[in-house]
């Protein structure tokens, strides 16, 4: 499988998917980290995150696939949603909270 396909088949199999620096647990950048606490904040339970920093063609691969120059991403029932900037905007507005699933919030 290539990064192209597993980007693909990650973002299709999952409710909520971050591209990220980093784990989670040990965000690699700050804006890597806003966006695990914006999560945290939404009530997101049920994360899966791709650490970009430990494949060279994830990390090209997840900008080609969203034409969105920067890390992190986050993709919701299989939609592009945006990076940290929107992230934060959208929260802000109370506007994030209503598009993450259920069933991520378990």
């Amino acid at each position: 499988m290539d990064a192209k396909e597993f980007i693909s088949k990650t973002v299709a199999d999952n409710p909520v998917v971050l591209f990220m620096k980093g784990t989670a647990q040990f965000p690699q950048c700050g804006f890597s980290g806003r966006a695990i606490q914006i999560l945290q904040a939404c009530g997101v339970k049920n994360l899966v995150t791709v650490n970009v920093l430990e494949d060279d063609e994830v990390r090209q691969a997840i900008k080609d696939f969203s034409t969105w120059p920067t890390i992190p991403q986050l993709y919701v029932n299989g939609e592009f949603v945006g990076g940290a900037d929107i992230m934060t905007e959208m929260y802000q507005a109370g506007e994030l909270q209503k598009v993450i699933p259920q069933e991520a919030a378990n």
